[in-house]
């Protein structure tokens, strides 16, 4: 079964209809506009999750609680030093104080730099191996070194986080077959209006000798070529949006945000989009056309 994609100068000559052809444009376009937002919404969310894991991964943060300095710092050196020979660890090292005071500054002010305030000893550590045994082997022998000292991975932390940005995902995909849904709906509609609109040129084209699929052809062809433009100026209008913001965000120097910009496979598969719909517009407008001729006989 032959499916044609593109309408001839034969069939715009058949099939005038100058003012419904632009609005089947601009719709589409809108359409087009709004789904390559969403569907870069998702692809940027996957991004920025998989930039998150990979930050996160493996990485744990010990803290050594205790209110005497003396004992805290030496708790810190005896847990530092159990670390650095655990074969599990890759990197460990003991955060500065003078950073702890300057985090702790938006809360405490100016009592973050007196001696007397209990600040924790921090330890960043990375594992060679992220794996919830080896984190768990870690722990084990953070413990024997200091029996105060709490291991935190970092990820739990950020678990909200990551379940925002899967409902974020979840929403992207949802609203591209959304808007999938609308297309297909459109296209019944306006094959419809279509077969209402040359009612009388297709009784002509049947006394012709032009079968349900050639008619059915003419269809699809213009439906094709709307939907191709029109998704074409609004992808190029959506890739445009998402390219200034994209610039913006890559401005603010957050590493999550940063990580949420598209590669050049998510703008491939963006390009590809209207090509996408414009299928499913065609296989829709032939569907629609030639079961509509089949009630009509």
């Amino acid at each position: 079964m032959s499916v044609a994609m593109f309408s001839t100068a034969a069939d715009r000559r058949v099939l005038d209809d100058r003012r419904g052809t632009r609005a089947m444009t601009w719709i589409m376009a809108i359409m087009l506009f709004l789904t390559v937002l969403a569907a870069a919404l998702g692809l940027g969310t996957v991004n920025a999750a998989s930039a998150l894991d990979r930050q996160l991964a493996g990485r744990l943060t010990v803290q050594v609680v205790t209110a005497d300095p003396a004992a805290r710092d030496r708790d810190a050196r005896a847990v530092l030093a159990a670390l650095q020979e655990m074969p599990a660890v890759r990197h460990a090292e003991l955060v500065d104080r003078t950073r702890l005071t300057e985090l702790l500054r938006p809360w405490l002010g100016d009592a973050s730099d007196d001696a007397d305030v209990p600040i924790p000893a921090l330890i960043d550590v990375d594992l060679s191996v992220p794996s919830e045994e080896a984190a768990a082997r870690v722990a084990a022998g953070v413990r024997a070194a200091a029996p105060t000292a709490r291991v935190d991975s970092q990820s739990r932390w950020l678990s909200p986080v990551a379940g925002f940005m899967r409902t974020l995902i979840y929403g992207a995909v949802a609203m591209v077959l959304l808007m999938a849904a609308a297309t297909t709906a459109v296209v019944l509609l306006a094959a419809r209006a279509g077969l209402e609109t040359h009612r009388d040129t297709i009784a002509i084209l049947h006394m012709l000798g032009s079968t349900d699929v050639q008619v059915a052809r003419l269809f699809q062809r213009r439906i094709a070529l709307d939907t191709m433009v029109g998704g074409v100026i609004g992808t190029l209008a959506a890739m445009l949006a998402i390219w200034l913001v994209t610039g913006q965000m890559a401005g603010l120097g957050s590493e999550l945000l940063s990580g949420g910009v598209l590669m050049r496979g998510d703008w491939l598969l963006l390009a590809l989009l209207p090509i996408l719909f414009a299928v499913v517009a065609t296989v829709a407008a032939r569907i629609a056309v030639l079961g509509r001729l089949r009630r009509v006989q």
